[in-house]
C-alpha cells in the first residue's frame, strides 16, 4: 500500500518487458488476469485515486466501504505498479501452481478484503492509543499489503532458504518482518500499516483460523459437490525466471527454492504417478482394499465425494498396473 502521485510510463513499459521475458504461456491464467486486471485499473482507473484510497475516515465514519474493493486494485504510479506486479508475477506463478487456480482466485479474493479491513483496526487502534486522528485519515492504495500476505504463505509452503534484502541474506521466516521495516525506512511514502495488515493476513491463514474457515465457506457453498480435472496451466517452454531491475524496491530480491513443478500434484497429495500406484497396491494388501487417502484434504479445499474419488483412483490405477 502506498500514498498517491502519478509518474510517467517507464514502469508499464519494464512490466511489459518483464512479461514478455518470462513468456506469457507460462503465466498461470490467474496470475495473468490479476496482473492485467491491475494494469487495466492503472490505465483505466474505476475511481480517482483520491476516491479509490481507504483510510478510517472515509470507509468507516463516512460509510464508503466499495474502497475495500477499490484500494488493493489502484495503485499511486507506473513505478508503484511496476514493483508490486513484478513481485506477485513471482509468488502467483509458485502459489497458483501449488494451490490451483480456483483456490488461488477464492484466497486472492478474500486476502484483498480482509487485508483491508485488518489495516482498517489497526489504524483505529493506533488512532484511540495516541489520540492522533493523522491515523484515521492516512489513505492508502496498493496491491503491496496482499503481496505480504502472499509472501508468508510462499514461506510457509517452501520453508527454508534465504531472501537477500538489499545484499543480506535473511532466513524467510523472518523476510516479511525485515522487509517491513526496510521498505518503510528506504520509502517513506509507502504503509507501514498496509504492509503490516498483510503479514497479519498471512499469519491467521497459515497459523491462525483463516483456512479453517475458508475452507468451511467453500464446502458449503460446493455442497453438491466439486470435481475437476487437471488442467495444464501454461507451457514449460520459454523462460521460466526473470530479472530484477534498478530502483525503488530492487534490493528487495527472493532467491526461490529449487523444486519440480507438478501440475497434478495439488490432485494427487503430492505423490508421482508411480507413488500412487504403489500406494494403491499397499493399501489393497493392507486394508482389504479399504484406501487410505479417505481422510485427505479435497484440492483446493472443496467438498468432494472423498469415498468415490479415492476407490476410483485406486481402482484405475491397479487395473492400469495389472496390464
Amino acid at each position: 500500500m502506498r500514498n498517491r502521485q502519478r509518474g510517467s510510463h517507464l514502469g508499464l513499459m519494464l512490466l511489459a518487458s518483464q512479461l514478455f521475458q518470462v513468456g506469457l504461456d507460462n503465466i498461470p491464467p490467474v496470475t495473468l488476469a490479476v496482473l492485467g486486471l491491475n494494469v487495466y485499473l492503472y490505465l483505466f482507473p474505476a475511481a480517482p485515486l483520491m476516491q479509490a484510497c481507504v483510510s478510517v475516515q472515509q470507509a468507516y465514519w463516512f460509510k464508503d466501504w466499495r474502497r475495500l474493493l477499490l484500494s488493493p486494485l489502484h495503485h499511486a504510479d507506473d513505478w508503484h505498479l511496476y514493483f508490486n506486479m513484478v513481485s506477485f508475477l513471482w509468488k502467483g506463478k509458485k502459489l497458483e501452481q501449488r494451490l490451483g487456480g480456483p483456490w488461488f482466485v477464492y484466497l486472492l479474493s478474500v486476502f484483498s478484503l480482509l487485508t483491508g479491513v485488518v489495516y482498517l483496526l489497526l489504524e483505529a487502534v493506533l488512532t484511540e492509543l495516541t489520540q492522533d486522528q493523522s491515523y484515521s485519515m492516512a489513505c492508502a492504495v496498493g496491491f503491496s499489503g496482499v503481496l505480504f500476505a502472499l509472501k508468508v504463505l510462499n514461506n510457509h509452503y517452501y520453508p527454508g532458504g534465504v531472501t537477500y534484502v538489499m545484499g543480506v541474506a535473511v532466513a524467510n521466516r523472518y523476510a516479511s518482518w525485515v522487509e517491513l521495516v526496510l521498505i518503510h525506512i528506504t520509502n517513506p511514502g509507502t504503509s507501514l500499516i498496509g504492509h503490516l495488515a498483510g503479514i497479519l493476513v498471512g499469519l491467521l491463514y497459515t497459523a491462525g483460523p483463516l483456512k479453517a474457515v475458508m475452507k468451511k465457506c467453500a464446502g458449503f457453498v460446493t455442497s453438491n459437490g466439486y470435481n475437476s480435472r487437471p488442467n495444464a496451466y501454461y507451457s514449460n517452454s520459454g523462460s521460466t525466471g526473470y530479472s530484477g531491475t534498478a530502483g525503488g524496491y530492487s534490493g528487495y530480491q527472493q532467491n526461490p527454492p529449487d523444486y519440480t513443478t507438478n501440475h497434478s500434484a495439488s490432485y494427487s497429495g503430492g505423490l508421482t504417478e508411480e507413488e500412487q500406484i504403489q500406494a494403491a497396491i499397499r493399501n489393497s494388501l493392507n486394508d482389504g482394499g479399504q484406501s487410505s487417502q479417505r481422510g485427505a484434504p479435497p484440492p483446493y479445499g472443496f467438498h468432494l465425494s472423498e469415498e468415490a474419488t479415492a476407490e476410483d483412483i485406486r481402482l484405475r490405477r491397479l487395473r492400469r498396473f495389472d496390464s
